[in-house]
């Protein structure tokens, strides 16, 4: 089961407890509810009528004391002691735990010698020991222990109740941030149909790069085609010129009128 679900039980049953009890028969349940290690918020338990209706009595220190759970942390019981009842060891420690959960609400970064003042812890060994059995181990903060730098990484904190007024800020700090969300996405969109268009120009210059290409590919195989055909023709010419040298040339070839009107000469053998 995890800390939130548990806690919800827990809270439930104060709650119910709270709703049928009267006057001083309350006293005690608020004592055991701010003394229980699994209960972490107490806005619930306050805002019952019965609780309320302490208020004014001789018992209203005890809705004060509910309200130091609530929203308060060690130092604030210090300051106010002399008008709250007196805390026991498990009221001590649980307030304590209350008190590193408001110190992670705004610092990731909780430096040692800040703790050790909120605590009252006199020693980083101390100190370090607090963090780790009574608050890690009981689930609800998760971080590192960053000895040399001597301070506390905080990775997740469990909330605590809303204090009064913070509400208002919450809302304020969501309503921002929805905004800023608003115009990041408009950017963005903003971006991709840029985007989208520097593709197309893209594809259309590489479209008219290629065809370009293409268009001086036939050129050169049209021009190449031409000067394989002229080289041939002038081979065959020059072929041609070479026999008629040939035949023109004198001691060549005779001709056969020439041989046939030449004289002839006649060579007799004597007996």
């Amino acid at each position: 089961m995890d800390i939130e679900q548990k806690q919800a039980e827990v809270i439930d049953h104060f709650v119910k407890q709270a709703s049928v009890l009267k006057g001083p028969a309350l006293v005690p349940l608020i004592v055991e509810a701010t003394s229980n290690p699994s209960l972490f918020a107490f806005s619930e338990i306050l805002s019952v009528p019965n609780v309320l209706e302490l208020e004014g009595t001789e018992n209203s220190v005890y809705v004060g004391l509910l309200r130091l759970f609530a929203h308060g942390t060690w130092s604030d019981y210090k300051s106010n002691a002399d008008r709250l009842p007196q805390l026991s060891a498990d009221q001590v420690l649980k307030l304590k735990q209350l008190t590193v959960l408001t110190q992670a609400e705004t610092d990731k970064v909780l430096p040692y010698s800040q703790l050790m003042q909120e605590l009252d812890v006199t020693n980083v060994r101390e100190l370090e020991d607090f963090l780790i059995n009574e608050c890690m181990y009981a689930g609800i903060v998760r971080g590192k222990l960053d000895q040399l730098q001597r301070c506390f990484e905080v990775q997740f904190a469990a909330g605590r109740d809303l204090r009064p007024g913070q509400l208002g800020n919450m809302i304020q700090t969501l309503s921002d941030w929805l905004s800023t969300s608003d115009n990041m996405l408009l950017s963005i969109q903003e971006k991709i149909k840029w985007a989208d268009g520097m593709s197309e120009s893209d594809k259309k210059h590489r479209k008219d790069v290629e065809d370009r290409i293409e268009e001086v590919k036939k050129s050169l195989s049209l021009k190449l085609t031409y000067v394989v055909a002229e080289v041939a023709t002038c081979k065959q010419a020059d072929d041609f010129r070479g026999h008629e040298e040939i035949y023109s040339e004198p001691g060549g070839v005779m001709d056969y009128e020439e041989d046939r009107t030449r004289p002839k000469r006649v060579f007799y053998f004597a007996a």
